[in-house]
């Protein structure tokens, strides 16, 4: 698949991904931003929950408030990070609107900026996602400055609150800075140029809350993206309901493994395992595709997440391999 078609599978320029926690959804990000970047063209990473998770990924140092490359492709295209942490966007914001520079820094020295956003919580998801929203529209020489963001979200259970920002807001002011941003945010993220795209395991847990949020998302007017099913496991027998001991046995003597009735036994009940677990991962295959939205299936990675991986991963999401 050429860069071209590739890019016209992920049409729009912020890419929010979620998913219920311990889904992979920080590596699916980061994959996607390399996906993305093919072609010669830059895309923007960016994390806003304070973990560091971009960094473990790509082996760095922790991101500071500044956008970095941590990557590149083969064909020249790059992948910038970014750690949006609230205190430092709310010293932005207030040197931006306010031309508070000075006077903003000495309110951090007094602990104003925590209790701010202690006392209005609403405001730290304000500054977090209007940060996202300047790197997705600014342009530099009247170009774009980024082909794509990719926002590495917040989990399912708090995506609806994280992005809904003009409700939240509607309680901390009327008028002003604080409402005209928020409801720039608001209009970025209910426009074509946002996608969110939701990470799910094939488990029931995961796929409920995949499903929650998407019905979440879609009554807010936050258009859906695709969903991501991240750890797929190739079936290892046929798709049928049991395997005899009749049949391993065969198969063991085949391979020239022990076959006595322990090691058949064994083997039937692991393969009994397997066969239900398949089962029940094909339901909720079922349960993901009534949702209606496309999906793309990424492969377990058995030696864990490395440069190599994220490679692997990155192909799958251009549509290679």
């Amino acid at each position: 698949m050429g860069s071209e078609e590739q890019h016209e599978q992920w049409p729009a320029r912020l890419h929010v991904v979620t998913g219920k926690g311990g889904t992979g959804k920080t590596t699916v990000a980061a994959a996607l931003a390399l996906a993305l970047a093919r072609g010669g063209r830059r895309t923007l990473l960016v994390e806003v929950e304070g973990r560091q998770g971009i960094a473990q990924l790509f082996g760095t140092d922790p991101l500071p408030y500044e956008e970095r490359r941590i990557a590149t492709t083969p064909d020249g295209g790059e992948v910038r990070a970014l750690a949006v942490d609230p205190e430092e966007a709310l010293l932005e914001y207030l040197d931006m609107f306010y031309r508070l520079g000075a006077a903003g820094r000495a309110l951090r020295k007094l602990g104003a900026i925590d209790f701010a956003t202690t006392i209005a919580p609403g405001l730290r998801d304000v500054l977090l996602t209007g940060k996202v929203k300047e790197a997705t529209t600014r342009s530099v020489n009247g170009r774009r400055a980024y082909h794509a963001v990719v926002l590495d979200a917040p989990p399912t259970g708090r995506i609806g609150r994280f992005l809904n920002v003009t409700t939240e807001t509607a309680r901390l002011a009327k008028v002003g800075p604080i409402k005209s941003q928020s409801e720039g945010v608001a209009a970025l993220l209910r426009s074509p140029m946002t996608a969110v795209h939701v990470v799910t395991l094939l488990e029931e847990m995961p796929v409920q809350e995949s499903a929650d949020a998407i019905g979440e998302l879609t009554a807010l007017g936050i258009g859906i993206g695709k969903v991501i099913v991240n750890g797929a496991r190739p079936p290892l027998l046929a798709s049928r309901g049991r395997v005899t001991k009749q049949e391993l046995k065969r198969g063991l003597a085949a391979a020239g493994l022990p076959a006595d009735a322990g090691s058949v036994a064994a083997l039937q009940a692991e393969a009994q395992a397997h066969l239900t677990r398949r089962e029940l991962e094909e339901s909720l295959r079922t349960e993901l595709a009534e949702l209606g939205r496309p999906m793309i299936e990424l492969p377990q990675l058995a030696d864990g997440v490395d440069a190599a991986a994220l490679r692997t991963l990155a192909d799958r999401l251009a549509g290679r391999g």
